[in-house]
């Protein structure tokens, strides 16, 4: 009879846990990946370190770090998953559909990408589109995201990648709300009569509020509103516009479905745009030879092609439908 004690084997569970973590170098990223709390994630961790007997990973400010036996552990696991994942490709070939994994700015996604993919999946049903919507940037190769659509602030050195398009900001509202004869919205001072339905949040420079920069740079630093409805989410603010509630910022792309369909108007024309930065695509390099991630880089080149066409020609009608609602 052995009596060798064998070594408990560890938990494939515990070990997409600590992948997880290992990875992002943080509980609560790895957590939201999982779909699990954060406290779950750090049990799992405990009990490993447990029956390894040694400590995986040190805090360090504002996060994580790796032990020398958390590093190890690491490699062997990344390459045990890549097996596996090789494996399960090979075997479900023909079968399964192709993966491609995308990332973005939540409302970019929201108002303008998520609404777009049928178009895409109707050109190729063999592909399987995973979209992550953060608005942060993340590691393409260390993340395993094929590319990213990001957004250049003004001024800034834009990404490694091809530029997609110009980002325009534009005051916007509900059609009713543009032609109420008792409180006109024909120049930008006339905000003053309006509520202004804006986007707060907290950005790496700190508080963010939509309407700020444009009012600066219409000289409007001062204005005050009739009143302020604050948001956190920026499809929380178009939907609010849509419903006649107040004026937003709105933004092109982000809105060219509700300028075009007439859901919103922008009563205060071309004079009244400020551009914002541009977006542009950038592929990981593991990703860049792949058939697919180009042809969604060119499905992405033709949407905006259509966008802007759609957009140039609807500016007309929306000068026209902004006067007659002016009376």
């Amino acid at each position: 009879m052995d009596t060798k004690r064998r070594r408990q084997r560890l938990s494939l569970d515990l070990l997409k846990g600590f992948e997880a973590a290992a990875r992002h170098l943080s509980f609560t990223r790895a957590a939201d990946e999982l779909a699990l709390t954060q406290s779950a994630i750090s049990r799992e961790i405990k009990i490993l370190e447990e029956q390894l007997g040694q400590p995986l990973f040190v805090r360090v400010h504002r996060g994580l770090r790796l032990t020398d036996a958390g590093l190890e552990l690491q490699r062997a696991v990344a390459g045990a998953f890549e097996l596996i994942d090789a494996a399960t490709d090979r075997l479900g070939a023909g079968v399964r559909a192709e993966t491609l994994t995308v990332t973005t700015s939540a409302p970019l996604a929201s108002m303008w990408l998520v609404p777009k993919l049928t178009a895409f999946f109707r050109l190729r049903p063999d592909v399987e589109v995973r979209c992550i919507a953060v608005d942060h940037k993340l590691d393409l190769d260390r993340e395993r995201i094929d590319l990213a659509i990001r957004w250049a602030a003004p001024g800034s050195t834009p990404p490694e990648g091809e530029k997609l398009f110009d980002m325009q900001r534009f005051p916007v509202c509900a059609p009713a709300l543009a032609g109420d004869a008792r409180r006109p919205l024909r120049v930008a001072a006339d905000l003053a009569r309006h509520v202004l339905l804006d986007l707060e949040t907290t950005t790496g420079q700190g508080q963010w509020s939509d309407w700020t920069p444009w009012l600066q740079a219409m000289d409007l630093a001062h204005l005050k509103p009739a009143g302020a409805l604050r948001f956190s989410h920026y499809d929380q603010v178009v939907h609010a516009a849509v419903a006649g509630s107040g004026v937003a910022i709105g933004r092109y792309p982000h809105n060219a479905r509700q300028l075009q369909d007439g859901t919103l108007v922008a009563p205060l024309g071309s004079e009244a745009t400020l551009e914002w930065g541009s977006y542009h695509v950038v592929t990981a390099t593991r990703a860049a030879g792949r058939g697919v991630v180009q042809a969604f880089v060119d499905w992405l080149r033709e949407e905006v092609r259509q966008d802007a066409r759609a957009f140039q020609q609807a500016g007309a009608g929306r000068a026209a439908r902004a006067r007659r609602s002016r009376g």
